[in-house]
């Protein structure tokens, strides 16, 4: 197996900044709700209140997986150039070299080396990194 390259091991650590940042727009859109709705009167326990919110939704894990308007937008731009037969790395908690078997929108068919060789992996774009492999 070949060793996993700086760059890559970047966006390892990366992924959990980029993780945190989707909590970001989360609490501007409801603080911006609950100011529209209860009036500036008291923006400082708003700021707090939908702090407390988001973290508290921020603990269902259907909605961690669905809420990634940072981390899928960026996870979409790093793997727009994989085509099928090209090789990626594929990080979710760490970093594993795959081929793109299968491009279909937003979905990637990949297989492991792991795997049996007729099984692959679909995954969407928005939910992992895929990043492209350079020779």
């Amino acid at each position: 197996m070949r060793p996993v390259p700086d760059g890559v091991q970047a966006w390892v650590a990366r992924r959990r900044w980029l993780r945190w940042s989707d909590a970001l727009p989360a609490w501007a859109l409801l603080w911006g709700a609950w100011t529209a709705l209860l009036g500036p009167a008291s923006p400082r326990a708003a700021a707090v209140a939908t702090l407390v919110l988001v973290a508290v939704v921020g603990c269902v894990p259907t909605v961690r997986v669905r809420w990634r308007p940072i981390s899928g937008w960026v996870g979409l731009r790093v793997s727009r150039a994989l085509r099928p037969g090209d090789r990626a790395w594929y990080v979710v908690g760490e970093a594993s070299l795959v081929v793109v078997t299968a491009r279909r929108g937003l979905r990637m068919a990949i297989a492991r080396p792991d795997l049996v060789e007729d099984e692959v992996i679909r995954v969407r774009r928005t939910r992992v990194f895929l990043l492209p492999a350079d020779e």
